[in-house]
This record gives structure tokens, sequence and C-alpha cells, in this order.
């Protein structure tokens, strides 16, 4: 059964994150053996979990006066106890994500001197990757009541991948708001929902509009690839843009706004002159163009003949009612009724599979590749697109002078078969599953990035 669960284990592994499942490992010991102590069956109160309002009613409503007191008496009694065992779990879960933070700070001085593999943390966690900025794991715990108290308070559903995810953002955002210069956004189920567009009412206009005003450049880097047609693009955003107009913001500061479609191949700029339209860069316009060079038209068609074979294989295989698109730099299988994740899944690792065996690529990353590619589960559609994010975002970054710690990107695909995870070799990055997590991280640092405005004023 061991070696069975072993080759279980790999072949799952792209939907394992493994950082957040060793913090989520060091956080079960204080679950298991600290969590709070259910009450004795000879307790009158039985939910002790209930409301204060709840359990004085109860009291209220109780015909017996003789033993009111003493029922109140054993429910402060329980009540107290389980406030004790849920600050003592609240420290011991504190200072284990403390030890982590040291971890990770060991790990990055180490990288310094060329010897991040030795760390204690990567001898951990063999697949850990850059962290660009420390991470105060304690503080955003602390000063989370979700995470705090939710976490704490539980007694049967262990600390969970999206707890640890969620710490995890809000760390990074304490980290690196005061610096940041550049922040880049996926699109779908990211600022708006899958195969939508970004309305008017989205309340992620506002907080962009407040970045822009900040002086930090604010870019989409989206797989969606129309050449350089700026219409579809200004379609999609229509809502986005239409706020910027109302807004009144000034040529400098629309000015601080990019697209970047099919990953990294199709660069636009806002432009105010221009009645808050996008305006498409060519190549010859930023120096990053240099990352494509080598790119050849007919080794880039062969790819992309590659893997459209491979996706009408899975289509036969697996009996899939789905159509092939092609596009000039990528090809994408759409379902014409809804896929399971594991048909996508299964899409995305063959076609990455079947493309570096075709570049005859030393390492098993497809941002490795002679020819860097992505091919990834877009939730209810799979694409194999030429180049990926990690060089967008790079574009953007030396475009814009900014630095990978001076850099957020906030996505929703961060796993093996996502097209966010490269992302993660170029700059600091936050995970989220839906466009309300992505307004909740936006409200986080702009209640700090304004804080320090209102703090600097005081001091005046």
């Amino acid at each position: 059964m061991a070696s069975v669960y072993r080759a279980t284990y790999h072949l799952r592994s792209h939907k394992r994150d493994n950082l957040i499942e060793f913090v989520k490992s060091m956080l079960l010991t204080p679950f298991v053996l600290h969590s709070t102590t259910p009450p004795t069956a000879g307790d009158p109160i039985t939910d002790v979990d209930r409301e204060e309002a709840e359990i004085v009613r109860s009291v209220v409503q109780s015909k017996r006066p003789t033993t009111t007191q003493s029922q109140l008496s054993k429910e402060a009694s329980v009540r107290e106890s389980q406030a004790q065992a849920r600050e003592y779990n609240i420290q011991r879960m504190a200072e284990i994500l403390g030890n982590i933070e040291e971890l990770i700070t060991e790990h990055r001085e180490m990288e310094l001197r060329g010897l991040g593999k030795y760390s204690r943390l990567h001898r951990m966690v063999p697949t850990i990757g850059n962290f660009y900025t420390a991470l105060p794991l304690k503080e955003a715990f602390l000063r989370s009541r979700d995470a705090c108290m939710g976490i704490s308070g539980r007694r049967y559903v262990p600390p969970s991948f999206n707890d640890i995810r969620r710490i995890m953002n809000s760390a990074q955002v304490m980290a690196g708001a005061h610096d940041l210069k550049l922040i880049t956004f996926d699109g779908d189920m990211t600022l708006y929902d899958d195969g939508k567009n970004f309305t008017e009412d989205n309340p992620l206009t506002r907080l962009l509009i407040r970045l822009l005003q900040k002086d930090i450049h604010v870019a989409i880097v989206t797989a969606a690839g129309y050449g350089d047609k700026s219409e579809k693009y200004e379609g999609r955003l229509s809502g986005l843009l239409k706020g910027f107009e109302k807004a009144r913001l000034s040529e400098e500061q629309v000015g601080r706004f990019f697209v970047l479609g099919g990953e990294c191949n199709f660069l636009f700029r806002c432009s105010a002159d221009d009645q808050y339209k996008l305006r498409f860069m060519s190549n010859e316009e930023y120096s990053s163009s240099s990352m494509r060079r080598n790119w050849q038209d007919e080794e880039i068609e062969k790819m992309l003949d590659i893997a459209q074979s491979n996706l009408e294989i899975c289509i036969e295989s697996m009996d899939l009612d789905a159509t092939i698109i092609r596009k000039e730099r990528a090809v994408g299988l759409v379902p014409k009724k809804k896929m399971t994740r594991e048909q996508l899944d299964e899409c995305a690792l063959s076609s990455q599979l079947e493309l570096l065996k075709f570049q005859k690529a030393n390492n098993v990353n497809p941002a490795d590749a002679p020819i860097p590619f992505c091919a990834f589960n877009g939730g209810n559609d799979c694409w194999v697109d030429i180049g990926n994010k990690f060089i967008g975002v790079q574009i953007l970054q030396d475009y814009l002078d900014a630095k990978p710690s001076q850099t957020f990107h906030i996505g929703d695909q961060f796993l093996m078969t996502g097209n966010d995870i490269a992302t993660r070799r170029a700059c600091c990055t936050c995970w989220i599953i839906n466009p309300d997590e992505t307004q909740a991280i936006l409200q986080e640092l702009d209640d700090i990035l304004w804080k320090d405005d209102d703090d600097s004023n005081n001091d005046q």
C-alpha cells in the first residue's frame, strides 16, 4: 500500500502547493493537542459555542429559579475554560508561524550567498522558490480576527489550505506595501467572474484608481490574446476604463495602466488624450522585446501544431464534446458542454509533456524550455500559449524599472496546471480564488498606503 500511496501522491502533485502543505502540517500539532475541550455530558448547557444572547435567553426562560445561579456558574466556568484553551492555542500557533518566519529569513539570507539549497527550509520543502521580501506570518495571523479567532476556535476542522493561503497573502501585503511600484493582475476570476467583463459597478474600480493616484503602476497580465486589436480588450475592461474617465484621471496617472495580453505577447497602454482607450505598443517601444528575439516563427508554428494534435487526441480518447481554436500564438480546447477539472488537467499536463519532449528540454518546467510556453487549465477550457506570465511580468519590470521586491502579482492559478504560477519566479505573489478576495487584499493594501499619508500629515 505504501508504494501505491507514493505513486498516487506524485501523480497528484499538480494539485498541491508544498509550502502551504508544510505550514499546515506544522499547525496540526497545536490543533490536535491543544484545541478547546468540549463540555462533559453532565453539563446543563451542551452548546457552549452559542452566542451570549442565546445563553442569557435560555436562563431567563428557565422556570427553576433555584438552579439559575448554579446554571450560570457552570456556564461561566465552561466558557472561561474555553477562552483560556483558545488563548493558549493562539499562542502556540503564533509561535509556530514565527518559527516559519525565521526559516524563511534564513533561506533568504542563504540565497544571497548562493547557498539557498542548503537552508533548513529547502531541505524540508525541496520545491521552495524565491522570497523577495520577508513574510511576517505571525503578525498577519494575530492581526486578522478571522484567522486568529476562526482557526483557533475550531475543534473539529484543522487549519486548511485556504486558511494558510489567506495568512500568507496578508503577510505579503504587510511586507511589500511600502515599497510597491508595480502590481499586476490576472483577469478572469481575479478582477471579474470567469468569461465575464469588468462592469461599471465593480467595487475594484475605486481601489485600482487609488493605486494609480499613489504613483503605482497597474497592469492586467492575461492569457486572453487578441493580437494588436485593442477593441477586444477595451470591451472586456469597459467598466474600468469608464471609471478612469469619470474620475478624470490625468494623462500621467492613467498612463500607469497597462494590459499585457497573450501572457506576454501584446502590450497596451492607456491614454487619457485618446479618450481613455488602450494604445498598442510595438516591440520596438520597449527593450524587453529581446526576451523573445530568439523565438523563430517556424518553431512556434511547430509547437502549436504539436499542442493542437495532442488536444485532438484528448478529445478522442476522453470522448469530449469540444472544439479547437487556433490563434496567432496560442491554441485552445473549448468545450461545448462543461468538462470536469480532471479532464482539463489531463489536457494541460499531457500538452506540457509533449511540448517539453519536442524541445528536448532538460527541465520539466515549461518556463525553462528553449521557447517558454504555458499549458494550463483555465477553469472552463484548456489553452497552450507561447510565452508565459513570468516573461510578461519581467517585460513590465524592465520597462518600468521595478524590482521583484517592488512587484506584486495577484491571481488564482498557482498550481502546476495554472498560468499564474510562473510569476513566482519574477515577483511577490498573492493567491486568491475569486474577485471578492482580490477586493479584500486591495482594501488591506489601500489602508496601509493611505495610512502613511495620514500619519505624515499628523506629524506635520
